[in-house]
């Protein structure tokens, strides 16, 4: 079986890791974020008896020189957020792979399964690559796509995601061992690249299209950070919503509530209407004709 170093960071890392031990493989040392998400990769480690690494530098000679003093046959990749440079990818013979959770070339980038969700993608790619000095860049290994329901927020689509890459990556380091593993280099052309969500993206903007906004909330839904809004002096939270594209289109007056139904609230856009199901909210009543602040905070993307 495979010695490998394993780079990591949160819940789908370890259950990855957790898949790749239970195949045989071994596990020289785990190499986490210094403020990790969660501490589930962490623990694992633990309690595996693994080295835990934490490098402030991933980079540093130093830390290569570590690294290479090991003797992995195989590094890996999984939501591990330092940028790997030529003496790092270098260090195991069968190469430097990383799980992406996009559909490469398309979704370079971090926050990809919010962007896929705002960008209306029905499908969410999983990707396994070579990693090389770009972002995202390297040739692929395999890839898979899951379906994205209408009705699918951020936590179904991560939901997902976390219980297909195990196998997905488990595959790929079974072909590497054997040297059968594809090589497809990427057509660059077709690519497009997504930063990091920053405090402030999370603001609605009323005047946007009723598809943006339901969109949008449903990318950054739980465990995300929930999109906001503001009433009467009152940050609020929108965690859930309801949009049908065959509602009427009017003009109107964008972020005023027009009906109150069993359902929730509905609340004018810029071309249509939009439902709000899980509204949080500690004073506002929402009568019809109270109106939510256009932009409240920096216009979203």
């Amino acid at each position: 079986m495979t010695a490998l170093v394993y780079f990591g960071d949160g819940l789908w890392a370890t259950r990855c890791l957790e898949k790749l031990l239970s195949d045989g493989h071994r596990a020289l040392a785990v190499v986490g974020r210094s403020n990790p998400s969660d501490t589930s990769l962490q623990e694992l480690a633990k309690a595996r008896g693994i080295t835990l690494l934490t490098p402030g530098k991933v980079n540093a000679e130093d830390f290569v020189e570590r690294i290479s003093a090991l003797r992995p046959e195989l590094n890996i990749s999984m939501s591990y957020n330092q940028i790997l440079r030529r003496p790092i990818i270098d260090t195991a013979p069968l190469g430097f792979i990383n799980c992406h959770a996009g559909k490469l070339p398309r979704y370079r980038g971090r926050n990809v399964i919010n962007w896929a969700l705002i960008n209306n993608e029905t499908e969410i790619g999983l990707t396994i690559h070579y990693v090389n000095e770009g972002i995202d860049t390297g040739d692929i290994i395999l890839q898979h796509c899951l379906p994205m329901a209408w009705t699918d927020g951020y936590g179904d689509v991560l939901s997902a995601v976390r219980d297909a890459f195990p196998g997905l990556l488990s595959r790929a380091v079974s072909l590497l061992a054997v040297g059968k593993a594809p090589r497809q280099p990427q057509n660059h052309a077709l690519a497009s690249y997504f930063t990091a969500r920053r405090e402030g993206d999370e603001w609605i903007d009323w005047r946007d299209s009723s598809l943006n906004i339901y969109n949008k909330i449903r990318a950054i839904t739980a465990p995300g950070p929930g999109a906001r809004a503001r009433m009467a002096g009152e940050r609020i939270t929108l965690w859930r919503a309801r949009y049908e594209t065959a509602w009427p289109a009017y003009i109107a007056t964008p972020g005023e509530v027009v009906g109150r139904e069993d359902g929730g609230i509905r609340v004018k856009t810029g071309d249509s209407t939009i439902l709000l199901t899980e509204i949080e909210s500690t004073k506002i009543s929402f009568p019809i004709g109270a109106r939510f602040e256009l932009a409240a905070g920096p216009t979203c993307r």
